[in-house]
């Protein structure tokens, strides 16, 4: 932690800065998503209840709504629910990368834990007790909720020709060429010119020219 914030060296070598979320404002986001939430239930009850459903179906309607709100949200949303989205924050995995279906489902399933003895006090503990401000569910599943920072949107392989590389890659020189353009939002774009200079040996080419070269590769392997 450098001054409140979150510092983390991705596989590339790349300083990410992040700024952990505290209790307060992930209150306020959470009370945003179960306004939402209520708001489904009432249309869900009012749809369901003149129905031969019957109150065992609308409850699971109900159980199933509220845990699967919050999960695809992050999964799809890029860790942003309704709530966070107002309040400016995101979920991401501890390295920096976005959530998939199981740190979510795991992180959302714990906040029953969190909810202990009552209105998620063991929660609330949890979080000022850690330095990044994680309940139980977030350390349990390796995420952390941060302040979502706003950066110019940029394509990532919108529009891109795939392209090969002269020799196969490796495994792990794959797995961190394709890391590092899903952390492009989060990347100058001088940094991005910087690191594709690097990649001069495969490419042939330097700055901007070579990250549109390795942008053709990795749009190759994610096909």
């Amino acid at each position: 932690m450098l001054d409140g914030r979150l510092s983390l060296t991705t596989p590339e070598g790349v300083r990410l800065l992040l700024t952990p979320a505290g209790p307060a404002i992930r209150a306020a986001a959470w009370a945003l998503d179960f306004i939402v939430w209520l708001v489904i239930a009432f249309f869900g009850i009012w749809i369901f209840s003149g129905s031969k459903l019957g109150a065992g179906v609308i409850g699971l309607i109900l159980f199933v709504s509220y845990w699967g709100y919050p999960v695809i949200c992050e999964v799809y949303f890029r860790g942003r629910s309704i709530g966070k989205r107002a309040f400016g924050l995101e979920v991401l995995r501890a390295d920096g990368l976005p959530v998939g279906w199981r740190e979510s489902a795991l992180r959302n399933l714990i906040a029953v834990a969190d909810f202990l003895p009552m209105l998620y006090a063991s929660g609330l503990l949890c979080m000022l007790l850690d330095r990044r401000f994680r309940r139980l569910g977030d350390i349990v599943a390796g995420t952390q909720v941060v302040y979502h920072e706003k950066l110019p949107a940029r394509s990532q392989f919108t529009d891109v020709q795939p392209l090969a590389t002269s020799y196969p890659l490796t495994p792990e020189q794959q797995r961190i060429l394709i890391g590092l353009f899903e952390r492009e939002k989060k990347l100058p774009v001088e940094r991005m010119q910087e690191l594709a200079s690097i990649a001069e040996p495969i490419t042939g080419l330097t700055g901007a020219a070579s990250l549109a070269e390795l942008r053709g590769i990795a749009a190759g392997l994610t096909q």
